[in-house]
């Protein structure tokens, strides 16, 4: 991505005027070569780092961050595995021709169409999240003749800094099978208990979401060592694999510094070799699931706007809103986690001085904020892009038809040529499900 002598910023060679001209706005863009290369980039870092300790490492792109036929193939492309967690993202995988061997099923509440869908087709891992679960997926594997690959999610007591409502493991919350109160230790030993429809692959551990440091896998992978290790010595069965999920921070803001893939790998490989050695036991093949780190800083969002309002502050300050043709149909996730992203003049140079501004969208909802607060030229007027960086994760995903607002297209830009990946809905798409 870059800016011309005009100030207007182009991506893979196509500037955000020419988009705008022939797929409209609002519009997610997605740098394909981007997306490509950071799938590769976790791809390898993590076969490089976990081959010389362990039995390798497996890279699950998370397709819950965003998900589409073409994004599954670039997923496949590259080598990754598909994390999917409902019978329509793995209807996407299918379509788009991911092998049933490089794809898992998540889910707190899997129904047993999807769980007979996803062992028909021969998925590699179904992660187990209850209980009920267990006697549920051996049901439908006696059915079908087969014998299920499963993992515990585990509920390791560790919060990830990071917002309440995005942090996944500790124990008040839908997800996993508590590992203080036992219950992971007694899901393994009744999955043990059924050969005949069940094998036991191994453990899953995921701490949360927008992670900056290792310090929090630290204590999640000694927690879940431990349990690994009790299973081999009370039940006799040394599990092949462990997940560490994911939840890699990316930059939405100049404030956030993420880590590398090499580094989130080493830090991750010392930890858990640390700890395996610690209970004198070999370290397992190792999974993550970067979904947001691929997939995030890959697209940017193209606005158009519509109507600035100067607004008067508490002590004589002044905040600008600036209206965009979209809003919390398209990115939810200001309103939902209070999330900061930050914007800039996408369309053209500016020497005007900068003033305060708020950019907001066009729904009837005050709390449609897009970006809460940025310094945007003081002469923004309408008419004027912007772009919004970092919007590849949970925005499609989260997209909704809020005041019947059809949703934006995803265009996917590479080698100077752009195309559309997922068209822009239509009124007569608003419609059809009426009855």
């Amino acid at each position: 991505m870059g800016r011309g002598s005009d100030g207007v910023l182009t991506v893979g060679g196509v500037s955000v005027t020419e988009l705008a001209r022939e797929f409209g706005t609002p519009a997610y863009i997605i740098d394909e070569d981007d997306f490509r290369s950071r799938a590769r980039d976790f791809k390898q870092t993590y076969a490089e780092v976990f081959d010389s300790v362990s039995g390798g490492a497996d890279v699950f792109y998370a397709g819950k961050a965003f998900l589409c036929t073409e994004v599954a193939r670039w997923v496949h492309d590259e080598g990754l595995h598909l994390d999917v967690c409902t019978g329509g993202e793995l209807a996407v995988a299918k379509r788009a021709g991911v092998p049933g061997e490089r794809i898992g099923l998540h889910g707190n509440n899997k129904s047993v169409a999807e769980i007979r869908d996803a062992l028909d087709y021969g998925v590699s891992r179904i992660v187990i999240d209850s209980f009920d679960e267990i006697e549920r997926v051996a049901a439908v594997a006696t059915e079908l003749g087969v014998v299920a690959p499963v993992l515990v999610r585990v509920t390791v007591g560790v919060e990830a800094h990071t917002h309440e409502f995005i942090a996944t493991a500790h124990e008040d919350q839908k997800f996993g099978l508590s590992l203080a109160g036992g219950h992971a230790f007694e899901a393994a030993r009744r999955i043990l208990g059924k050969p005949e429809s069940l094998r036991l692959l191994g453990l899953h551990s995921h701490i949360g979401s927008q992670i900056f440091d290792t310090a929090g896998f630290e204590v999640s992978a000694r927690r879940i060592v431990g349990l690994h290790t009790q299973i081999a010595r009370e039940l006799g069965a040394e599990l092949p694999e462990l997940d560490l999920g994911g939840g890699f921070g990316i930059a939405y803001t100049t404030e956030h510094d993420p880590l590398p893939p090499k580094s989130l790998a080493s830090g991750m490989a010392e930890i858990i070799e640390r700890e395996c050695g610690a209970d004198g036991i070999a370290v397992p093949r190792i999974s993550i699931e970067p979904g947001r780190a691929i997939a995030g800083p890959s697209t940017f969002t193209l606005y158009e706007v519509g109507t600035v309002k100067p607004v008067d502050l508490d002590g004589g300050a002044q905040r600008v809103y600036v209206s965009v043709d979209g809003g919390m149909s398209d990115n939810v996730r200001t309103a939902l986690y209070d999330a900061n992203y930050s914007c800039t003049l996408a369309s053209r140079a500016s020497d005007a001085p900068p003033v305060l501004g708020r950019v907001v969208g066009r729904h009837c909802e005050s709390g449609d904020i897009v970006v809460k607060d940025e310094f945007l030229p003081g002469d923004i007027g309408a008419g004027d892009l912007l772009a919004v960086p970092g919007t590849g994760a949970y925005c499609r995903s989260l997209s909704s038809q809020y005041n019947h607002t059809p949703r934006p297209p995803v265009v996917a830009v590479r080698d100077g040529v752009a195309r559309v990946i997922v068209r822009r809905e239509t009124i007569d798409d608003l419609l059809a499900l009426d009855v």
